[in-house]
């Protein structure tokens, strides 16, 4: 999938995939990962997503990696922060409030800018991308992951036949496929949740399901 493609979302402000509310998967089962206070905590894909706020609230510094400026710059805005912005070679980064967020390609990432994670949470980034694209992105992220970091992961799983994506459909055995290799998997829990997205239910599904996923870096 194209990077001009997350940009003219943006631009358009067809962002259908942001959530105002604090996502209840990460209020529910973040106490699985029993994170030290104060540990480093990554979020992919980003936009604005006010999870960055509450990951910062449980005593963890938020990191985000975002394409969108507009995405960066409207979660400061709408959340009375004015970020320090610094450029470097890949990214701006714009940090106030120990939530900082870098503003570019999740593929430019290197180790040095992940060294102080000890988490993951995954919930816009794994399912935003095509199936063709998903090996290189898991295979980029425990690459540049310290040792035995975790990842809470949150996916949706449908017939993918009933709708194009995104977001795309992904079943616990693709799960198993891309993330064996390289970590423990739980699967913490499986939700049928179509009943209460009408969206979905316009775009014609007949079956959507949530997963939740706790993932160990080996």
């Amino acid at each position: 999938m194209k990077k001009d493609f997350w940009l003219e979302r943006w631009e358009r402000k067809e962002i259908g995939f942001h959530q105002n509310e604090i996502n209840p998967y990460l209020r529910q089962y973040w106490q699985e990962l029993h994170l030290a206070h104060g540990g480093e905590v990554f979020v992919p894909l980003c936009g604005k997503s006010n999870d960055l706020s509450w990951l910062r609230n449980q005593g963890h510094p938020a990191l985000g990696v975002e394409l969108s400026a507009i995405a960066a710059q409207a979660f400061f805005e709408e959340n009375g922060h004015i970020p320090h912005r610094v450029a470097s070679e890949n990214f701006d980064c714009y940090e106030a409030d120990s939530i900082s967020i870098l503003c570019g390609d999740f593929f430019d990432l290197r180790k040095n800018d992940l060294a102080k994670v000890c988490a993951v949470y995954d919930r816009a980034s794994l399912v935003a991308l095509p199936p063709d694209m998903r090996e290189h992105y898991v295979l980029h992220l425990v690459n540049i992951l310290p040792p035995a970091a975790q990842i809470l992961l949150i996916t949706f799983d449908y017939p993918q036949s009933e709708m194009s994506g995104p977001p795309f459909a992904i079943s616990p055995g693709d799960m198993e496929a891309l993330y064996r290799p390289h970590a423990e998997i739980r699967h913490l829990a499986q939700l049928d949740v179509l009943a209460q997205n009408q969206r979905f239910q316009e775009r014609g599904l007949s079956l959507l399901r949530e997963n939740i996923f706790l993932l160990t870096l080996r």
